[in-house]
């Protein structure tokens, strides 16, 4: 593996004075994974002189802290012991490097694990106050081609509120004008406080947000886990998805996922499996929050079958099985948060799940995967770090394709065997 030279390391400030102050997170803030969350956009060069100048890159991402102020900001606590965000404007950390990759080799080579995280995301804190909430590394590589790191803390906002952050970003570094930027960033998170005592309802059990009765893995992103990076065309995903009337994409490749990993880490009949997911509340909500929320807005759900419920019967059914994960509304969503009012949500369960399980997590639809800074799409983009085994991101895969992307983390004893059965389930589709 190549190395990465550090040429400078420094902070970058908003371009103009911001507001100062506290801002209150939300129980679902306070829920989230406390941690950064590391990712990676591979750039191929594109011939100019200028291009991903560290100037531009530093000046458009000063700008893009004026709207996203509490990025620049540091991760605090109030009066009471409550994690907030100090807003100060104290700014992000922006690291440049060299390294003597070729960004084709890179691709070859690039899954998601601790050694790529560390060469091309920077190094960051305890994710505990008082800490940064952005780091980013931009890497040349030799071939004239460029990687953008970046770790945001989760506390701080969801992937689609990191997505719009970068929208912005990218927006700023194009020169759009000011009627083609996106939405301005909304912070109001008392949006989603919970209700007062007596209008205070919890209407679920919220198994997701308490402790496994299963031995869960490690959870510190150094578990010992294997990482993949595969693929489904576009033909082959419409293929599958005809194999599951009424799902979403996401939900038939989902239960795909999952009805692999059953059938790759030869789960016994009678064991209990379960999905686990995300859902955004930003639009089920009534009213629902503000397009340019910027905060934590998923929740955590869950269904469970046995491993023989999942292998015995078609594809199909495992969809609509996943449909229960992501079709909770609203209310959902209120009681969870009245649920957290409740207990401590800063000390949650954190720290993986059963080798029998599988967490999906949708990064579908964001524009994360074609975030162009002026100097064209990413070839990549993805998560730079799985957490532990038992995970898959589906995304979009870069270019006009509309394919997708499945990054994901097994058992290392069990990746082997999920490749050759995912291939055998694609090659029952007949697709090319």
């Amino acid at each position: 593996m190549a190395t990465v030279e550090v040429l400078t390391s420094e902070v970058v400030v908003p371009a103009e004075e911001t507001p100062s102050g506290g801002l209150w997170l939300s129980n679902l803030d306070l829920a989230a994974r406390r941690g950064y969350t590391p990712t990676v956009y591979f750039f191929r060069s594109n011939g100019e002189p200028g291009f991903f100048a560290a100037d531009t890159v530093k000046g458009s991402l000063a700008r893009a802290l004026v709207a996203f102020y509490p990025l620049a900001g540091r991760l605090g606590v109030d009066g009471a012991g409550r994690v907030q965000v100090d807003c100060t404007g104290e700014g992000a950390v922006f690291v440049t490097a060299r390294s003597g990759y070729a960004l084709d080799d890179l691709m070859r080579e690039f899954v998601p694990c601790r050694a790529m995280r560390d060469l091309l995301v920077p190094a960051t804190p305890t994710p505990d106050p008082p800490c940064a909430l952005l780091f980013v590394q931009v890497t040349y590589l030799r071939c004239g081609g460029v990687v953008l790191g970046q770790a945001m803390h989760h506390s701080v906002c969801d992937a689609r509120g990191a997505a719009h952050f970068f929208e912005t970003w990218a927006s700023i570094a194009r020169g759009d004008a000011a009627a083609d930027a996106p939405v301005p960033p909304c912070f109001d998170h008392g949006l989603l406080a919970a209700r007062p005592g007596p209008a205070r309802a919890v209407l679920y059990d919220h198994p997701e947000y308490k402790p496994d009765p299963e031995p869960p893995v490690d959870a510190a992103g150094g578990s010992d886990y294997s990482s993949a990076i595969l693929t489904m065309t576009r033909a082959q995903v419409g293929a599958f998805k005809a194999r599951c009337p009424g799902a979403s994409t996401f939900r038939a490749v989902a239960a795909l996922v999952w009805r692999c990993a059953c059938r790759a880490r030869a789960l016994p009949p009678e064991a209990e499996t379960r999905l686990y997911s995300m859902i955004d509340m930003r639009a089920r909500l009534d009213p629902p929050l503000p397009a340019g929320y910027f905060g934590n807005a998923v929740v955590r759900t869950s269904v469970s079958a046995t491993a023989g419920e999942v292998l015995s019967n078609p594809v199909g059914h495992a969809a609509r099985r996943a449909l229960a994960v992501t079709s909770q509304g609203g209310d959902y969503a209120r009681s969870l948060v009245d649920y957290l009012e409740g207990v401590d949500a800063m000390d949650l369960p954190r720290s993986g799940i059963s080798r029998a399980h599988l967490r999906a997590i949708s990064w579908m639809g964001m524009s994360l995967h074609d975030s162009d800074f002026g100097w064209g799409a990413p070839a990549f983009m993805g998560p730079a770090l799985m957490y532990y085994s038992g995970f898959v991101y589906v995304l979009n895969a870069a270019g006009k394709g509309g394919g997708l992307a499945l990054v994901l983390s097994l058992e290392p004893e069990t990746m082997p065997e999920f490749r050759k059965v995912f291939a055998e389930e694609l090659a029952r589709l007949e697709v090319v």
